[in-house]
């Protein structure tokens, strides 16, 4: 196994290092989100779910798609494999921790829900989450 030298071993680290990114990264899992979900289950605003977003699209473990006015939002595996063992380990802590399934458990909530709050009746459900 060789690491990637272009790979900033300290921007995934910081990437990691703060609660919302985490439950931001837990909230994706394996699916693709829209924003507008993130902002109902972490009850904060769009621009700082944003901004937190951008930090860990430019540490290189979120994509971002644009469809319309919507933007959803992927995992990537980081492209050095040292940085990939790390992030996979560190999803799967995620997956495991009670908090953090709270989180889940509170998407899935809503994106399954019969009627969405008013703000995400026009949002693209995410097509994994049940799965």
């Amino acid at each position: 196994m060789t690491g990637n030298k272009n790979y900033s071993m300290e921007l995934l680290f910081k990437a990691l290092a703060d609660r919302t990114r985490l439950r931001l990264l837990n909230l994706i899992g394996d699916d693709e989100i829209c924003v507008c979900f993130f902002v109902e289950v972490l009850g904060t605003n769009q621009p700082k779910i944003s901004r937190h977003l951008a930090y860990l699209r430019k540490a290189g473990v979120v994509s971002g798609r644009r469809d319309g006015k919507w933007i959803h939002y992927r995992v990537v595996e980081p492209p050095d494999e040292y940085a990939a063992n790390v992030f996979r380990e560190v999803r799967s802590w995620l997956r495991n921790d009670s908090n953090m399934q709270l989180d889940r458990a509170r998407l899935k909530q809503i994106c399954c829900s019969t009627q969405l709050p008013i703000q995400l009746q026009k949002a693209p459900r995410p097509a994994n989450l049940g799965a």
